[in-house]
């Protein structure tokens, strides 16, 4: 079984520019990103799909210090820099995270990759309910599926995030193309943000990573947030603001 975790990482954002490469304790947030990363015991391997834009050169030299591949592709088609990023390698199966979520628990990404793998999915994923903290997104999913979205997708918002048109075509969802489950939470924390978008967003996460450091478990950090939400004002700002901006941009 291959199974291949894909990042994707930019230097452009519109509202915290390079914001992957800002550094907590000389560590750039892709560093940290790519560490957890590779904690992950059942992914074979790990690719930061990234851009051609000005400035992506430390992004590539990241990811290859870190003996990590790096491919380049389109800005905007994202779901085609995915595709492409993959494609030679046809694995079984791929993981999609995002680099904005520096401290992603590999032990979660392998919990998702183990209710895919054994359950037969087409998708696997922690986001069809949102019930985990924002910054531990995981999506699980077969080469087959990515190869389908990739040849039938066509909305610019589908393009741009990947996987929404898998994920309205799942059983899940009502729909008939793929076969999808999510992995429950015992709580509902989708309240919680650990990921980083804004300016808040880095000092929340400089705050956290200073009180726990790197090594912690995804609820550890949540538990912490929950208990000194004095400490983190970034809790109130929109989740998935970007996929919401495209869909309204298309109405």
């Amino acid at each position: 079984m291959k199974v291949i975790i894909v990042t994707q990482a930019r230097i452009g954002s519109s509202r915290l520019l390079g914001k992957v490469l800002k550094e907590i304790n000389n560590q750039s947030l892709l560093q940290i990103h790519l560490s957890r990363l590779k904690k992950s015991k059942l992914a074979s391997k790990i690719i930061v799909a990234t851009t051609f834009e000005e400035g992506v050169e430390q992004i590539v030299e990241i990811g290859k210090g870190m003996s990590v591949d790096v491919f380049q592709g389109s800005t905007d088609d994202v779901l085609d820099r995915f595709y492409q990023s993959v494609n030679e390698l046809t694995p079984d199966y791929v993981v999609r995270v995002t680099s904005d979520c520096p401290l992603i628990d590999a032990k979660l990404i392998d919990e998702v990759i183990e209710l895919t793998t054994n359950n037969n999915l087409d998708y696997g994923a922690n986001i069809l309910k949102e019930l985990y903290p924002d910054g531990q997104d995981i999506e699980v999913f077969s080469f087959n599926a990515l190869k389908k979205a990739w040849l039938d997708a066509k909305l610019q918002s589908d393009r741009e995030h990947v996987t929404p048109y898998i994920r309205r075509n799942t059983d899940f969802m009502g729909g008939e193309l793929f076969k999808a489950q999510n992995l429950d939470c015992v709580k509902n924390y989708n309240q919680i943000r650990m990921t980083v978008d804004e300016q808040k967003d880095f000092d929340a996460m400089e705050t956290l990573i200073n009180d726990l450091g790197l090594n912690e478990t995804w609820d550890t950090y949540t538990q912490h947030i929950l208990k000194h939400p004095d400490k983190f004002r970034n809790q109130s700002i929109f989740r998935n603001e970007g996929y919401l901006k495209s869909l309204e941009k298309e109405k």
